[in-house]
């Protein structure tokens, strides 16, 4: 693998971590989350990468990939000053990675819990830096809802905000379904500790824990269990006794518990300013030297590991190329090839060889002897097998030869190697008259019991179709409603009604007019103030006043849209949204909030039937 890791933070692959991942060969193991893990590989040009590789239990999750991919796409668009950005990614392999450029700095958690708690003026540096990031990272559509010292890193020119964006593509998937939110529980807002509606707010929230805990060196929301800090989190104050008298007025309105309340990006730099006694401005001293020497540690990498010369065939060699002659002993190319040292096993489609005894084994490395791991051995050094009166055995022959005709169940005689097929059988009599009686008493004695499990009425007319024994007529039973009340959502996102609960997620296009492929969305064009609310995945009707909202009456109604404008719904109009999917949903409006230039939110109730059309339909 290379040279050995020059410190601690540079920890050898295992037996289980893989050699290559996308074709960057890892050099070491940079750490590892609730996600993946994280390792350390290089461009083909000699610059430093660091990969996260997906868990496999985040990776089987369709609706995870789903979202990864389009947090990925979001996330490439992202190339701040303080931001690590993404350089290359694959969402669709087995397991899905990332990778981004390497920051040679140890996390804000690692050097807090090494050195303790930085002065004043690294914390205001660190503040700004960490807002600067968000304002890029908001501006690409993504809220990071895992902002916490550890995905803050300390590069000797400030910090840099890694991971954003990628907690959202776990959430709302099969392994946080059942409530659990994704997040540091010790670093929530408290909506999002609430499982409430999770916004650029809720990032603000994080930064304000972030420079207390940078300035004090421990939560302000304390330790213990997760659900002891997350109940202080929603329904106490955090202890700032021991902040300094300097960051007491960015800190205080970050964290403040209502979102609305906390200020913008723009005004946490102001604030960072007026607290300092000098021009914050970011240099090679804006660290302490003891933290700054984890830098220069972390600047002398592993060296790439090499490629490995050719080896001798072994038992864990490459499997060798199929062989391009094919004979009635050899799978044809690109056929499954059947592992030599796997005693049993047997490919998917191709039937076990005879049993008999096993001849004894020559030693490695003896003529004719395929060494164990050669998935498709030469033909020269495969013995050659017989298959007397075993072959036709086959139900579904994976090589395509000649001598398997249409029809025919076994090969003609030249293929079987010895087989020779016997005398054929005397015919038999015919009895036709007996097949024809037959055939017709047991067609009446089937109509009969058929006409007997029909209801009344069937059949007359050709209207009906029985399947299953006279169910098809009978209508699926309709979907239970579930009701979501007060879902915010923000500017140009949208929610997927498939999600439970669903939750608002930021548009794929960012801007512009193709408004995602969401169920439901808002959309504010900030150039000419035009706002939609609409389905890019569906149709809608606005309900008239006499008309009561119900699965019936969405059902029933026809005029069909894709968009409203906002300056049509006053609070508790009603939208019909039914999406392609076959979610029926009936979507209350409550009102818009947020002043002209800031991120306006809307404000709705819904009540889903899933898979309602489907029902209606059966």
């Amino acid at each position: 693998m290379g040279s050995a890791p020059s410190a601690d933070f540079f920890q050898p692959l295992n037996a289980d971590d893989p050699a290559i991942v996308g074709g960057y060969r890892l050099a070491a193991v940079l750490g590892a989350g609730g996600m993946g893990k994280v390792y350390l590989s290089y461009t083909p040009g000699g610059r430093p990468i660091a990969i996260k590789v997906i868990r496999p239990e985040f990776s089987e999750d369709p609706e995870f990939r789903r979202r990864f991919q389009q947090e990925v796409r979001a996330a490439e668009r992202v190339q701040g000053l303080y931001t690590a950005p993404v350089i290359d990614s694959d969402t669709e392999g087995a397991q899905p990675w990332l990778a981004t450029a390497y920051v040679p700095g140890p996390s804000l958690a690692h050097a807090v819990a090494r050195h303790g708690a930085l002065p004043v003026r690294s914390v205001l540096l660190l503040t700004v830096g960490v807002a600067e990031a968000l304002h890029v990272i908001h501006g690409a559509g993504i809220v990071h809802r895992d902002l916490k010292p550890a995905n803050v890193l300390l590069a000797s020119d400030g910090p840099r905000v890694i991971d954003f964006g990628i907690a959202r593509a776990a959430d709302s998937t099969a392994l946080t379904s059942t409530g659990v939110s994704v997040g540091t529980p010790a670093f929530m807002a408290p909506e999002q500790a609430s499982a409430g509606t999770v916004t650029p707010a809720t990032d603000v929230f994080a930064l304000g824990q972030i420079a207390a805990f940078t300035a004090i060196g421990a939560s302000v929301f304390g330790d213990g269990p997760s659900h002891a800090v997350l109940y202080r989190i929603v329904h106490e104050d955090p202890d700032l006794s021991a902040l300094p008298e300097e960051l007491r007025p960015v800190v205080t309105r970050c964290l403040s518990r209502d979102p609305a309340d906390r200020p913008t990006l723009t005004e946490v730099i102001e604030l960072c300013n007026a607290a300092s006694e000098a021009p914050l401005r970011q240099g090679e001293d804006w660290l302490p030297q003891a933290v700054a020497g984890s830098i220069t540690e972390r600047l002398r990498l592993p060296a790439p590991a090499p490629t490995p010369p050719p080896q001798p065939p072994t038992a864990a060699a490459t499997p060798t190329p199929v062989p391009t002659e094919v004979s009635p002993q050899s799978p044809a190319p690109g056929a499954p090839a059947v592992p030599a040292a796997a005693p049993g096993y047997t490919p998917t489609g191709v039937a076990a060889a005879p049993t008999q005894a096993a001849p004894a084994q020559p030693a490695p490395g003896a003529p004719g002897v395929v060494p164990p791991g050669y998935r498709t051995p030469p033909p020269y050094a495969y013995p050659q097998p017989s298959y007397p009166q075993a072959q036709p055995q086959f139900s579904q022959p994976q090589y395509t030869q000649p001598s398997f005709a249409p029809g025919h169940s076994t090969p003609p005689p030249f293929h079987t190697q010895g087989f020779v097929p016997g005398p054929p059988a005397p015919p038999r009599p015919k009895r036709t008259g007996l097949i024809v009686i037959g055939t017709v008493a047991a067609a009446v004695i089937g109509l009969v019991v058929l006409g007997s499990l029909l209801p009344d009425g069937a059949g007359q007319g050709g209207g009906d179709k029985a399947s299953g024994g006279g169910s098809g007529s009978q209508k699926r039973p309709d979907p239970q409603p579930v009701a979501y009340q007060g879902i915010e959502v923000p500017q140009n996102h949208q929610l997927m009604f498939a999600d439970n609960p669903p939750r608002p997620a930021e548009e794929p296009t960012g801007a512009g007019v193709l408004y995602g492929h969401g169920d439901l969305f808002y959309y504010r064009d900030t150039l000419f103030g035009d706002e939609k609310f609409g389905t890019a995945n569906g149709k809608l009707v606005l309900l008239n006043n006499s008309e009561k909202g119900s699965l019936e009456t969405c059902r029933a109604v026809t005029r069909f849209t894709e968009k409203i404008g906002l300056d049509q719904l006053t609070d508790g109009s009603q939208v019909c949204v039914l999406s392609k999917a076959g979610h029926i949903t009936l979507a209350t409006f409550r009102g818009r909030s947020g002043a002209k230039g800031e991120t306006s939110f809307i404000t709705v109730d819904l009540t889903v039937w899933r898979n309602a059309d489907d029902a209606a339909k059966k």
